[in-house]
């Protein structure tokens, strides 16, 4: 049952754009009946079941769903890869994931390469009889390397739209539709 739980709702509460909806009588419901399970499971005490059976009855909107059971219900398994049943929280997610992924590349790509010349320059250095302090070539290395993790870091927002757009159409793709809204597909084309 804990996969079918989220598009159980109304609108899926982990979606950005859906968390300030008001939450209907039959989400209050779904989440009463999760919390149960949980409960009956052993997976929370009967203190925590209370309380979050509590916090249930006044959820107001689906943004206040997601925090009641985020540790109780399983994400969606990505273990085929395909996006056709991914959410637009699902593809947030992913998206994310790829911009740290990203954040991290450029992370070790500053670190490698910076140790790196500054070591071969060390070791050149010591080799001629002292250091050359006027002329630190590495600097450049530094720099530019630099740049590339503070310039990852400051487009996080761009880097995750960008992603979710790609994974999107990739989504639409999977789906058997091009993608491209209104006016693509075949029916739509005028003859």
């Amino acid at each position: 049952m804990e996969m079918e739980v989220w598009s159980s709702f109304t609108r899926d509460p982990r979606d950005r754009q859906h968390q300030a909806l008001r939450a209907s009588d039959q989400d209050r419901l779904l989440v009463q009946q999760v919390l149960a399970d949980a409960y009956a499971d052993g997976r929370l005490d009967r203190e925590e079941f209370d309380e979050r059976n509590e916090a249930a009855r006044s959820v107001r909107t689906l943004g206040d769903i997601d925090p009641l059971l985020k540790d109780l219900v399983a994400p969606r398994p990505s273990t085929t890869g395909s996006l056709v049943h991914a959410s637009r929280a699902d593809l947030e997610r992913l998206a994310h994931r790829h911009w740290q992924a990203k954040r991290r590349e450029a992370v070790f790509s500053f670190l490698g390469a910076s140790t790196v010349t500054t070591a071969i320059w060390f070791l050149t250095s010591w080799g001629k009889g002292g250091f050359d302090p006027y002329f630190f070539w590495p600097a450049f290395v530094i720099v530019f390397s630099l740049l590339h993790l503070i310039r990852t870091a400051a487009s996080r927002q761009d880097i995750v739209d960008d992603e979710v757009k790609r994974l999107e159409k990739r989504q639409a793709k999977e789906r058997g539709r091009p993608g491209r809204g209104p006016g693509w597909g075949p029916l739509d084309w005028k003859w």
